[in-house]
């Protein structure tokens, strides 16, 4: 039976051009590596032929450069983690008094739920039913309204008969009353209220005036 002439007959031989390409390609990426560590054709440092004493300087060099990199590399991170701590801080700030628009928006009808409360007589037992039925829910509305201020930390303040506190009060007026200490909150227009720790709005207040000062108050005149 004849052979068949078209059948190679064992390995076929390698392309010697493509073998050789890839190999120029491997020479010259080894090349670039080297060039870019500073190493030379036998994979040593790149001294420039000066002896060991430009071996050491180029050794010197590149532990000069390592730690560059390095330095540059912690500011790196210790800038991404103060930027992170003060994103969290601005989102928590954020999440504190995102209410604080709504709450102080709120403020004058509480104050004037108040105000139709202080308007009722003491005396309700002569009053018509229905009217009786209006005071209980303007009553529930107030109670409800306190409940979600404290709720989300909303915190009323009714000054009257502490010392007067600039950073939360308001002095609208002084009042004679010898039988206070100067100072003293004796009357308060409109409460004040602080969400978290921030001030919302100052209690309008009356201070006294004159009487006589505490003792931890008084100006020492014999100087």
């Amino acid at each position: 039976m004849a052979k068949d002439q078209n059948k190679p007959a064992g390995p076929q031989p390698v392309n010697d051009q493509a073998a050789g390409d890839e190999h120029s390609h491997d020479k010259a990426a080894e090349a670039s590596l080297a060039e870019a560590l500073g190493l030379s054709d036998d994979g040593t440092i790149d001294t420039g032929g000066g002896g060991s004493d430009a071996r050491d300087v180029r050794i010197a060099e590149l532990e000069e450069q390592v730690a560059q990199l390095k330095d540059q590399a912690l500011r790196a991170l210790a800038d991404s983690e103060n930027l992170r701590r003060r994103t969290d801080r601005e989102k928590e700030q954020w999440r504190k008094f995102a209410s604080a628009d709504l709450a102080k928006d709120l403020l004058n009808a509480v104050d004037n739920l108040r105000r139709a409360l202080d308007a009722v007589p003491e005396n309700r037992e002569n009053l018509d039913d229905a009217l009786k039925n209006v005071i209980v829910g303007v009553e529930m509305t107030e109670k409800e309204v306190l409940t979600a201020f404290e709720k989300h930390q909303i915190k009323r303040i009714d000054p009257l008969g502490d010392k007067f506190d600039y950073n939360l009060h308001q002095a609208m007026f002084e009042v004679e009353d010898p039988t206070k200490a100067p100072g003293t909150v004796v009357q308060v227009l409109a409460p004040g209220y602080v969400l978290h720790d921030r001030l919302l709005r100052a209690a309008m207040v009356g201070v006294a005036k004159g009487g006589k000062p505490d003792d931890h108050e008084r100006v020492d005149t014999t100087a």
